[in-house]
This record gives C-alpha cells, sequence and structure tokens, in this order.
C-alpha cells in the first residue's frame, strides 16, 4: 500500500513527461487525476491504521544492500500518517490552482509529481538510509521549479536553497554514519540504529545529534540558519511557494521528533538551548514579518515564527507538547498554503506583492479579502481554528516544563496578531483610483475553500485527529519520563 503511495506520482510524472507540451489543459488534467489519486490513497490508509495498534503500522520491507544493512523499508505511525495527508491534501490544492500555468507546463507538473512522491517517501522511510535518498530527491524538482520558473531573482534563490539544504545535509550524513557503526544489527533500519544510538556515551550522542539537528533545522528552518527561506518564497511560483510552506518546512520538524527518539539522552542535556533557540525563533521571525510590506516576505517570516513554536513543543518532551508540535504543523502547513495561494493569485492579476497596492480589496474582489483575513487570524491561532489547538497544547506542555518562561512565547504571540490586524486593515481602505482587481474563479475558491475548511474542521473537531497522534506522542514522551 505505502509503496503504491510513493511510486503512484512517479508513473503520473512519466505519462506527464511524454505527454503533448501544447496540451497543456490536458497536461492539468491528468496532474489533477494523480493529485486525487494520492488523497484517495491517503483516505485508505486512514481507514486501516488502528491508533491503538502497532507503533508503525503496514510496514514492509526489501533488502536494497544486505551486507550494508540497507532496506527499503516503508510504515507509518500516527505522526507520519498526519504528514502524508497534508502532503496530499496540499498537493491537490497546488495543482488546482496551476491551471493558468502557462510557461513550461510540462516541466512544471512533472517536477510536481516527483516531489510529491519524494515527500511521501520521506515521511514514510522507516530507514535511515532510505529517509535520505527522498531527503535529498526533494531538492532537485524544487531547484528547478525556483529556478526556471521563479521570479527576477529565481537563480539567486534556488542557488541559495541548494546550498543550504546540501550544507545542512552533509552534517545529517556523517551522523547517521556513525549512527550506524553504533548500530547492534550494523543496519540502517530506524529501529537497530535507535538501539544502538541509546547506548552510546552522552558525549557521543550529543556529538551525532548536532549533526542531525544542523540538517533538520535548516530545512525547519530555525534562527540563525534561515537565510534561505525568504528568497526562496519570494521568487518560487505562487503553487511551489504552497508546498515548500506547507510541507518542506514540515519535514525538518518531523525528523528532529525521530532524532529524539534515536538520542533521548541527548535531546534532555539540550533542552534548554533548544528552548532559546524556540524562543528566539518565533520572536524574530515576527518582529521580521510585522516590518515587511512584500507580502510573500511577511508570510515567509511567519513561518519562521510559526516552525519556532513547533520547536518548542518538540523541546518540551512530553505528551502535550509533543501534539501540540504536530497539531501546529498541521495547521500551519494549512494557514501558510492559504495565504501563499491567495497572495500568489493577486500577484497573478495585479503584479505586485505591496501591502500599500491592496487597499479597497474588500469592496473589489471579497473572495480575496476574506480568505487573506481569514488565513491571518487562523496562522495567529484564533478559537475556532486548528492552530488555536496547536498553540494551546504547546502552551502547556511548555509550562509543565519551564513554567513561566512561557510568558516570552505569549508576547511574541502578539507580535503577530500585531501584523496580521494591520494587513486587514490595510484590506479595508478605499481603493486607489483605477485600479480593479478580477476576484477569485470558482475553481481557486475551491482550493482556497479546501483549506479553510480543513482548518475550521480541525479546529472545532479536533478529537480524530488527537487520536491519531496520542499513541505515538505518548510512546516518544514515554521514552523522556521513564513511563
Amino acid at each position: 500500500m505505502l509503496k503504491l503511495l510513493v511510486f503512484m506520482p512517479v508513473l503520473g510524472a512519466a505519462l506527464l513527461a511524454i505527454f503533448p507540451g501544447r496540451r497543456k489543459f490536458a497536461l492539468w488534467r491528468l496532474a489533477l487525476f494523480f493529485s486525487l489519486l494520492s488523497v484517495v490513497q491517503t483516505v485508505f490508509l486512514f481507514t486501516v491504521f488502528d491508533p491503538a495498534g502497532a507503533p508503525v503500522q503496514m510496514f514492509e520491507s526489501r533488502a536494497w544492500n544486505v551486507r550494508l544493512g540497507s532496506y527499503f523499508a516503508l510504515g507509518v505511525d500516527g505522526i507520519s500518517l498526519s504528514m502524508v495527508a497534508l502532503t496530499a491534501v496540499l498537493t491537490l490544492v497546488a495543482v488546482l490552482v496551476s491551471r493558468s500555468i502557462d510557461k513550461g507546463a510540462r516541466l512544471y507538473f512533472v517536477l510536481l509529481m516527483l516531489l510529491q512522491s519524494a515527500m511521501f517517501g520521506v515521511f514514510t522511510a522507516r530507514d535511515w538510509s532510505l529517509f535520505y535518498v527522498f531527503w535529498e530527491a526533494t531538492l532537485i524538482p524544487l531547484f528547478f521549479m525556483i529556478d526556471r520558473l521563479g521570479g527576477e531573482n529565481r537563480q539567486r534563490a534556488a542557488l541559495n536553497f541548494f546550498l543550504y539544504t546540501l550544507g545542512g545535509s552533509v552534517f545529517m550524513l556523517v551522523a547517521l554514519l556513525f549512527l550506524y557503526d553504533a548500530a547492534p544489527g550494523h543496519s540502517f533500519a530506524m529501529l537497530d540504529m535507535a538501539e544502538g544510538g541509546r547506548k552510546l556515551p552522552i558525549n557521543m550522542q550529543l556529538l551525532i545529534f548536532a549533526g542531525l539537528f544542523i540538517g533538520f533545522a535548516v530545512k525547519m528552518p530555525v534562527v540563525p540558519l534561515h537565510g534561505w527561506l525568504p528568497l526562496a518564497h519570494v521568487e518560487a511560483p505562487g503553487p511551489v511557494s504552497i508546498l515548500l510552506s506547507g510541507v518542506l518546512l514540515k519535514m525538518g520538524a518531523y525528523g528532529l521528533i525521530r532524532a529524539a527518539e534515536t538520542l533521548p539522552d541527548a535531546f534532555v542535556a539540550v533542552q534548554g538551548w533548544l528552548l532559546a533557540l524556540a524562543l528566539l525563533s518565533v520572536l524574530y521571525g515576527a518582529l521580521l514579518a510585522w516590518r515587511q510590506q512584500d507580502l510573500k516576505s511577511m508570510i515567509a517570516y511567519s513561518s519562521i515564527s510559526h516552525m519556532g513554536i513547533v520547536l518548542l513543543g518538540i523541546a518540551a518532551l512530553n505528551p502535550a507538547g509533543l501534539n501540540g508540535a504536530v497539531l501546529q504543523m498541521v495547521a500551519h502547513g494549512l494557514a501558510a498554503a492559504l495565504l501563499f495561494l491567495v497572495i500568489g493569485l493577486l500577484y497573478q492579476r495585479t503584479h505586485s506583492r505591496d501591502l500599500g497596492d491592496y487597499g479597497g480589496l474588500l469592496g473589489q474582489a471579497p473572495r480575496f479579502a476574506f480568505f487573506i483575513a481569514f488565513g491571518l487570524l487562523a496562522a495567529v491561532g484564533l478559537p475556532g481554528s486548528v492552530g488555536f489547538i496547536a498553540e494551546l497544547h504547546v502552551l502547556i506542555g511548555a509550562l509543565q516544563r519551564w513554567g513561566l518562561w512561557v510568558i516570552l512565547l505569549g508576547l511574541s504571540m502578539l507580535v503577530g496578531a500585531a501584523y496580521s490586524l494591520r494587513v486587514i486593515g490595510h484590506l479595508c481602505r478605499p481603493a486607489a483610483s483605477g485600479t480593479v482587481v478580477r476576484d477569485m474563479t470558482k475553481s481557486e475558491t475551491l482550493a482556497a475553500g479546501l483549506l479553510a475548511g480543513g482548518i475550521l474542521l480541525a479546529g472545532v473537531w479536533p478529537a480524530p485527529l488527537l487520536t491519531l497522534l496520542g499513541g505515538s506522542t505518548a510512546r516518544i514522551a514515554a521514552l523522556f519520563t521513564g513511563g
């Protein structure tokens, strides 16, 4: 089942590659079919997954290199299944709003399908060598999508993204080789390497954890390893920004959770440092977002702030914090995707991302104004949204672990509310004379409505998602509490 999920988009990419490039609408429909097929496969996985069952389910493994101890091993738990669902939904949304892609449409859709396959692989891999292969495989389609289809500074943005991520991956690879040497079975299987990692001396655990953390922190990103993100977001095409912010950043947080399972003593030793980095990321990202006039830059810097909340939840190492971290990954994925979707569509119409040019949007294009306001309020955790549930869990987990230090987190959240309300205020101002903005089409409204509906559904009825995550997060937290 999981192999079918991972490789079905590759089949879609192959069919798209041989399809006539001039038939752009047919290319879009074929890409839409395969993205819908991935959503159907994900729904099926949810029906057969048992939250109270085995820690890793639907496990399948085939040897790649027996002497090396490398296996093509796939499996899911509650955390990875939630990320698979996020990937499937956001890819569908990205394809839906790509109908107007004209330049290089065939290349664009081929790369999009390959990117989805690699992201599915990252979240389902149960072997660190396979995880690393899929992790690196996401670089290639993203690099070409930004470099070939991006804005004026696309080459610089693509190169920055590639070098930052590849540089972090080198540290991760060296750390994985150290773990491989310590594994009792001398394999890259996650369970085997976790067994060996937990028996290592604390100094060696810290050294290995440093390498893994650099690789994952670049992707999240954590301050001060965030330099690639704002430029990549600004220059990437709108649908690519949806996946870049909605899914790619979550790969770093997901990897960090797996690292915590593997090196629990090291994670406990650096908890205080992780708290400091999380609070720095939250405050730094919020302050820079507040100062931005370019809406894409504002959402990019706000992503740094929101991923800081994820890091804080992971660092708490208790069930509430871990639940909040994964919920925040879902919440930010949906809210950021909604904002990048709407801003990308507005840019196609106005060729401007300057906040000052969006005065009077409420009167001219009420759908645009509604979804921008909704996305901003959802991003700051308005009650009724899944972001509120996520931040509440993170606050509870952090309060249990660090007490009143979480007041700093509350102050940072207020900055986020300030820049959101500033943007909403601009939407209600009188329009400049002579400016006319065409409102969202039916397909664009459908894509935005899917994201808004997901935010509301998970916010009003979070029980299914919490049940899905509960077993996995409780099992990880037990490593640190002795439960």
